[in-house]
């Protein structure tokens, strides 16, 4: 690659993800002097694979390091030996243009979420929370989107709960589908943990997504989730496994529209000024 890399005249190259792909610029730069920048996402920063070479001397080989949010930007120059002024936090972007807009008319109210079925998206707490707003007796139906190995233990606890009328598994959705689900929703939830290896979310794309549909957003103060999510202005945020306050937050939007249309309308603002791509 390096060898290429010097035919084609490139003597700089720029690495997603911060295990395999920066290793791999580190080795290009080391042999070849052709220097090195890339971009850390999240799990790769907060609960990486072990390699060989440490982080930190990727770090202080870097020219240049972006990362998603302030809060990995903080963790990189609290931790790592590289000039402060040489980490940018870069948000993602998105095409408004391409996304519907809420109008909020789903009845019951339809409660959304979307991720990997995996431990640190937190499906789990949220389907303990749909089983406490069913005890209060709220009328809503939530759709859970995405597939990954928890997908049984997710049935099992929705029918352990009696929740097969209320929560439903549909699994993985193409785009446009999911922008229409969500154009159809009234909430958004996203009910992130720090998994058992330190991995958590650091600015889900799919908040993003739920933002730029007009969307309320209820989720965790986790990562870089507050830098998107600002509470009781755009949505509300919870700690990490607290399935009660959860509920609380869903029952306060699914039962009260205007309030839910004002935070959709203050989310879909913050997600021009913050996240649109251009």
């Amino acid at each position: 690659v390096g060898l290429r890399l010097q035919k084609m005249g490139i003597d700089h190259v720029h690495a997603h993800f911060a295990g395999m792909a920066a290793r791999t610029a580190f080795w290009i730069n080391k042999f070849f002097s052709i220097t090195f920048s890339f971009t850390a996402h999240a799990n790769d920063i907060f609960s990486p694979r072990q390699f060989e070479i440490g982080l930190d001397k990727v770090c202080d080989s870097a020219r240049a390091i972006v990362t998603e949010t302030n809060y990995a930007a903080r963790f990189f120059r609290e931790r790592f030996p590289h000039p402060a002024d040489g980490v940018h936090r870069i948000y993602n972007g998105l095409d408004l243009s391409e996304f519907g807009r809420a109008d909020f008319s789903s009845t019951p109210p339809l409660i959304i979420a979307v991720g990997r079925l995996i431990p640190k998206k937190g499906f789990g707490n949220l389907i303990r929370s749909c089983a406490l707003l069913v005890e209060c007796g709220k009328s809503f139906r939530c759709e859970i989107i995405g597939e990954g190995p928890l997908e049984n233990q997710l049935r099992e606890q929705i029918d352990e709960l009696g929740l097969q009328n209320n929560v439903e598994l549909p699994g993985a959705k193409p785009q446009t589908q999911l922008r229409r689900r969500l154009a159809a929703a009234n909430v958004f939830v996203l009910p992130s943990l720090i998994d058992r290896d330190g991995g958590m979310d650091n600015l889900p794309t799919v908040i993003m997504e739920a933002m730029a549909t007009g969307l309320p957003v209820v989720s965790t103060n986790i990562g870089g989730i507050p830098e998107m999510v600002v509470e009781n202005e755009t949505g509300f945020l919870v700690d990490p496994g607290d399935a009660a306050a959860m509920a609380d937050a869903i029952g306060k939007i699914i039962d009260d529209r205007p309030v839910a249309q004002k935070l959709g309308r203050a989310g879909y603002e913050r997600a021009r000024t913050l996240f649109s791509i251009e």
